[in-house]
């Protein structure tokens, strides 16, 4: 163990590195009100869409308790991250645990984050995911139908064609069944058969990872320009 903080913070932000992430100690970073020093910014790049982590290291010799973690809460949606992490190797009060449940707001030990680093930062990603999947379905439903079929995010009753709703019906089924964590996945969807051109199957969360990320991405895209195209 970091015999101090420095240290710590070095080895947490060395661990991020061999994940091949960009990780940066002592970042210091603009958010809606204010300022923020940050202990490890950590920014990742899949197909294209930036995921920002703001981690935060207490080296400390007592547990963690909630009003940390509240305020961490609070820089991570100042700043518009994706998700806080908070380390620390003595643990976390129970309420400190509480707070955290349900939120973007990570608590964990080094230790445990190198133990099982890949079913951690897996299931990080998945979560990220599905709020994305979410705010798509959000989006695609406040576009007027007859925007939704000129900008190319449905077609037309009765004919085939990119169905923007589908795609999100067939990426939370998969992502619905990753959670659960039970492999293999079928693609059981109408939809879902015609994209892939008849059965597929899905052996690890990476491999749907590998499809809904750019999916969605795509789908993205597709809102934006719909969402800025003339009324």
């Amino acid at each position: 163990m970091a015999d101090s903080w420095q240290e710590y913070q070095e080895e947490a932000a060395m661990f991020f590195r061999s994940l091949e992430l960009e990780a940066t100690t002592d970042f210091t970073v603009k958010g809606i009100r204010t300022t923020h020093d940050i202990d490890i910014y950590v920014r990742s790049n899949h197909v294209g869409f930036v995921v920002i982590w703001i981690v935060e290291c207490k080296h400390w010799k007592r547990r963690v308790t909630k009003l940390h973690v509240l305020a961490l809460r609070e820089i991570v949606a100042d700043v518009g991250a994706d998700r806080g992490i908070l380390l620390s190797e003595v643990g976390f009060q129970s309420g400190a645990i509480e707070a955290a449940t349900l939120t973007n707001v990570h608590v964990t030990s080094l230790a445990n984050l190198r133990n099982t680093a890949n079913a951690e930062i897996t299931a990080m990603r998945l979560r990220e995911v599905y709020d994305r999947i979410e705010a798509c379905r959000e989006r695609y439903w406040n576009i007027p139908k007859h925007r939704r079929i000129d900008g190319g995010l449905r077609p037309e009753v009765g004919a085939g064609g990119y169905s923007g709703d589908q795609i999100i019906n067939l990426a939370s089924e998969l992502m619905a069944k990753a959670f659960r964590g039970i492999y293999p996945v079928d693609v059981e969807s109408v939809y879902g058969l015609v994209i892939f051109g008849g059965p597929r199957q899905f052996s690890t969360a990476n491999e749907i990872l590998a499809f809904v990320e750019p999916t969605i991405a795509e789908l993205e895209t597709r809102l934006n320009a719909c969402e800025i195209s003339p009324k």
